[in-house]
């Protein structure tokens, strides 16, 4: 694995992480991290199950996402929260449809002196 400076990654250690799958079941695994020997900068390697910045398995996560899974869905009641499913919904916004979230709400507004 080649670093974005062009330095090789070299295995440096591992980090844990929490991650909660349906049902609410919580498993701790390993992120194995890597350095560049070039310019020492560290990078996670995640599986293809787990996101970073997210605790939830990427199924969840997606679900959510498509709009397949909502406070209602069973299985589902208790988590992830309401606001943390909105949060999810507007990455996803912004990821296909940037111009819409971005943009300007009020700009027909002009101030008279």
């Amino acid at each position: 694995m080649k670093c974005e400076c062009g330095g090789d990654m070299k295995h440096h250690d591992k980090a844990v992480r929490i991650v909660r799958e349906k049902g609410g079941a919580k498993h701790r695994i390993y992120i194995e991290r890597v350095k560049c020997e070039k310019c020492g900068k560290i990078r996670r390697i995640f599986p293809e199950n787990i996101l970073p910045h997210k605790q939830y398995d990427k199924e969840i996560v997606d679900g959510v996402k498509e709009g397949l899974i909502d406070s209602d869905t069973l299985g589902f009641e208790d988590y992830p929260c309401e606001l943390t499913m909105k949060h999810w919904r507007e990455e996803f916004a912004m990821e296909f449809c940037p111009h819409i979230l971005q943009a300007p709400i009020w700009n027909t507004y002009e101030r008279s002196i």
